[in-house]
């Protein structure tokens, strides 16, 4: 029972109750009891292979459901639900168990949590879950560095963190920051130390650092020194300088790969007045949930120059450079992936050199810029090279970008300021949670394959729809056990509603929403939505709750995005997450979900 004050004399007092199970629910159960009271295993395990599953006949943890496993989620079910009399030899579900087993994303989860995907294939073939200034604890100007941010990443799933090496005042020894602000320094070997300590916790699939170096060659030799003493084994080092082709992520499982420029001529970065006064504004949206992915604009200015990478010198062509190329062997021994960009403009970044794998890095509006006349260029160099997107520098707040654009063109390492939270780093989450969130997702075979004229995919090109999604909203519930009595209202119980759309190509990008169930805690939509994918391999179930206020902006109440190739048909329980996208205990919803042709 919960009690509003409404004024000094009265209050309204309102009982938090278990809603009943669904329609769709009563039916599946009366269906598959034969009309009886009790579902027994055998009832249960026939109601998940014909309803739950489709071909894919595995629990939430990618295990056969046989009827060993069905006895066990009933005896957990039972357990779960009367704890007190778990004793009893009962070994069926009534309607209500039944419905806490459909509602509990414990037993019946949207998606598997097992690597599923072929991981024998070169590194070119996934996207790569990428951090950037994965060093940075807050905003990209003034906010402490700290190894605490990497080690955050890594649990999380992430498999590329990126570290900028500076001098230390005394030149001396390195530091990681981000040059040319106020940000102050964490030590070098700190970072790595908790790279190695934390690299597979979350996935055993290789983890690649990558070092944007701004330090002379006795400096560079030290990194060769440290990188070498904390990784020892765990470190890949490529036979050969020149890759034909990468090695796989099975192959590389628990180990560490760097990716830098080879080595060159050191140059004394001076403060660079003009650029630092161009990050002081961030463009990006003040509100914390982040603008529409799909109303994103791209930042448009008029002096804005073709960027190489975060660092102005980046020309490796160069007579300096090559004389200089060999200052340090070691550091340049390190090197898996080397990165780099061609003397000239973008069409001969983006030319693909044979029997040679490089890594290039474009800023986001490059990349928006590059989409509008080079998409088949894009694409091409993405099937045997990895591209490298990262955010522009005014987004000084840590804010993000649309990752669409660069996974529709094939980019494999979207770098998102992972310390930042909004939508778009929610579907950023989304699609690393694909493939048991190994932090490598496969790319579709639309992006690696050539046509009969040697022609490859267009994002422009007008699809066919390909697959329809029905979504089904039943109900929520568990916001009273995570959240105070009054923090959506302090005079009632929460009006929720839930907005459910698709992230994904442009034809295909929409947002939906149920309507506003007031004062309860445990609301109940049963609304439907329908939803044509064209490209349906890339594309992203976006699903937010919010708290609908009058008078003021609407309170967040949870999100979740979930990759839609992933999805599993039946009624699942959908846990929702908070703006930064770390789970909720109990907010879930009840949801359905069914694929047409």
């Amino acid at each position: 029972m919960g009690s509003y004050r409404v004024c000094c004399c009265f209050t309204r007092r309102f009982k938090v109750t278990e809603a009943d199970p669904p329609l769709d629910v009563k039916t599946a159960f009366n269906d598959y009891t034969d009309g009886a009271i009790h579902m027994t295993a055998d009832q249960l395990l026939k109601f998940i292979h014909e309803c739950q599953n489709g071909n894919v006949n595995v629990n939430g943890n990618g295990v056969a459901v046989t009827k060993t496993e069905a006895e066990r989620i009933v005896e957990q079910v039972l357990h779960k639900r009367h704890p007190i009399t778990s004793l009893i030899n009962r070994k069926t579900l009534t309607l209500e168990d039944f419905h806490h087993y459909l509602f509990s994303f414990e037993f019946n989860p949207p998606i598997g949590s097992q690597v599923h995907q072929d991981m024998n294939l070169p590194l070119t073939h996934y996207f790569i879950y990428t951090g950037h200034n994965s060093y940075l604890t807050g905003n990209q100007l003034s906010s402490p560095c700290s190894e605490v941010p990497i080690i955050k990443a890594l649990k999380r799933g992430v498999r590329v963190i990126e570290l900028d090496l500076w001098p230390n005042s005394s030149k001396d020894s390195v530091h990681v920051l981000h040059g040319r602000t106020l940000t102050t320094p964490v030590e070098l070997v700190k970072c790595l130390k908790s790279i190695k300590e934390h690299a597979f916790v979350a996935s055993d699939y290789p983890v690649v650092i990558t070092l944007e170096d701004h330090l002379t060659p006795d400096l560079q030799e030290k990194v060769a020194q440290m990188v070498h003493d904390t990784f020892g084994e765990l470190l890949y080092i490529p036979e050969s300088s020149d890759l034909k082709e990468l090695p796989s992520p099975e192959t590389l499982k628990g180990r560490i790969l760097i990716s830098t420029k080879p080595p060159k001529e050191y140059l004394e970065a001076e403060e660079d007045k003009s650029t630092k006064s161009q990050r002081v504004k961030d463009y990006s949206d003040d509100d914390v949930w982040g603008e529409e992915p799909s109303e994103a604009t791209p930042y448009k200015d008029k002096n804005n120059k073709y960027e190489s990478d975060e660092s102005d010198h980046d020309n490796e062509d160069s007579e300096h450079y090559i004389k200089k190329a060999d200052s340090c062997p070691a550091y340049k021994n390190l090197i898996a992936i080397h990165a780099g960009k061609p003397k000239g403009g973008l069409e001969e970044a983006l030319k693909v050199e044979k029997d040679k794998v490089r890594r290039l890095s474009l800023a986001e509006q490059e990349l928006e810029k590059a989409a509008e006349r080079h998409q088949q260029l894009i694409i091409r160099f993405t099937q045997q090279n990895i591209l490298r997107i990262y955010p522009k520098g005014t987004r000084v707040t840590s804010s993000n970008y649309k990752p669409l654009i660069g996974w529709l063109h094939g980019a494999q390492m979207i770098a998102f300021n992972m310390q930042g939270y909004g939508r778009s780093l929610w579907l950023m989450h989304g699609m690393f949670r694909a493939n048991g969130g190994c932090g490598y997702v496969r790319k579709p075979d639309f992006l690696m394959q050539h046509g009969p004229n040697n022609e490859v995919f267009d994002p422009k090109a007008k699809l066919p729809v390909k697959k329809i999604l029905k979504v089904k909203v039943y109900m929520g519930d568990g916001w009273h056990l995570d959240f105070k009595q009054t923090h959506f209202d302090a005079y009632s119980p929460p009006d929720f509603y839930t907005r459910v759309g698709i992230a994904g190509a442009a034809a295909d990008e929409i947002m939906r929403k149920t309507r506003a169930i007031e004062d309860s805690w445990t609301p109940v939509w049963n609304e439907e939505f329908t939803f044509e994918l064209t490209l349906p391999e890339i594309a992203l179930l976006r699903i937010e709750v919010h708290e609908y206020d009058m008078s003021e902006k609407d309170d967040f109440a949870g999100q979740t995005c979930l990759p839609v190739s992933e999805l599993r048909p039946g009624i699942r329980a959908v846990p929702l997450c908070d703006r930064k996208g770390y789970p909720y205990p109990s907010a879930r919803l009840l949801m359905k979900f069914e694929f047409l042709p």
